[in-house]
């Protein structure tokens, strides 16, 4: 049973007459004829009894027009909420992050986006970032973040920062004492706490290897995470050696410029052609907060 139905009974009800019914709904007549009698064969009895000159209710739809109506009333008024709802929903703007660093790199974007754009409510994902890329692919996130290097294919990258490569390391470290270093003088210095692409770039990953293979292996604290390798940084185990963000600095620890190096580039990801009015709208404020800018075409 459906309204099309519904409304042909209804119509075929008021006016008793098929061709001033099919007139009304502004359909066929064989139309309507087909409505009623399909409505008929699912109930299981005639609503109308016919003649070649009249046409009337019979006992059986005199009963079904009381509900014939109630259920269109109910199904205009569903129709009506549904969109109601559907208007009243937020945007949605899903996020992927790789890491805590991210989602603190994003909390000034988001906190203007609340107050900025009420209509657009972010999701975040916290993933590692093999899985934000397929995830990017399946199209369940519209952005992720990256360094320019590990971007995935057929994405559109926007530089947000650029991240020098430094020695981190505890205040009371040895090496705290240097303004900068080199790579050979990272190679003497004791404990280092390192990890393996994906969770930093390969580029980083091979500066890194430098130093692990010039130490013997009780030297090396090999991380699963940026967080567990600052962890033992900051707790005295070892230094390391990152591509770090300047707004995210932590207090109590030394970062040390590796000058030979250049910075990392690390920025927004998000799938060509996906570039919606939401997703417009964060960017800017990203861009606007860590005072980066415009970009050409914006």
């Amino acid at each position: 049973m459906n309204t099309t139905q519904l409304e042909c009974f209804m119509a075929v009800a008021d006016f008793l007459n098929f061709s001033r019914a099919a007139e009304h709904l502004r359909i066929t007549q064989p139309a309507v004829s087909h409505q009623v009698k399909t409505l008929e064969d699912e109930l299981g009895g005639q609503l109308f009894s016919r003649t070649s000159k009249s046409v009337r209710l019979t006992q059986a739809g005199h009963m079904f027009l009381q509900y014939a109506g109630q259920m269109l009333k109910l199904a205009r008024i569903s129709q009506v909420q549904v969109k109601r709802c559907q208007a009243a929903q937020p945007t949605r703007l899903e996020i992927g992050c790789r890491s805590a660093a991210d989602l603190q790199l994003i909390r000034p974007a988001l906190d203007r986006l609340r107050q900025e754009a009420p209509g657009i409510l972010p999701l975040l994902r916290l993933y590692p970032f093999s899985a934000l890329d397929n995830l990017m692919a399946d199209g369940e996130i519209q952005l992720l973040f990256a360094f320019q290097e590990n971007a995935p294919k057929n994405s559109v990258y926007r530089e947000l920062v650029r991240c020098p490569v430094v020695c981190v390391c505890r205040e009371d470290h040895p090496l705290a004492q240097q303004e900068e270093l080199t790579l050979e003088q990272l190679k003497q210095a004791g404990r280092i706490a390192a990890i393996h692409p994906p969770a930093c770039p390969s580029s980083l990953f091979a500066i890194q290897g430098q130093i692990v293979t010039a130490n013997d292996p009780d030297q090396v604290i090999f991380c699963d995470t940026q967080e567990t390798l600052l962890t033992m940084v900051e707790t005295g185990y070892a230094f390391a050696v990152m591509a770090v963000f300047p707004q995210l600095r932590r207090p109590g620890l030394r970062y040390l410029p590796l000058k030979e190096f250049s910075p990392l580039s690390y920025g927004a990801v998000w799938p060509s052609g996906g570039r919606n009015q939401a997703l417009r709208t964060f960017l800017h404020l990203l861009e606007d907060t860590l005072h980066l800018p415009e970009p050409e075409n914006a």
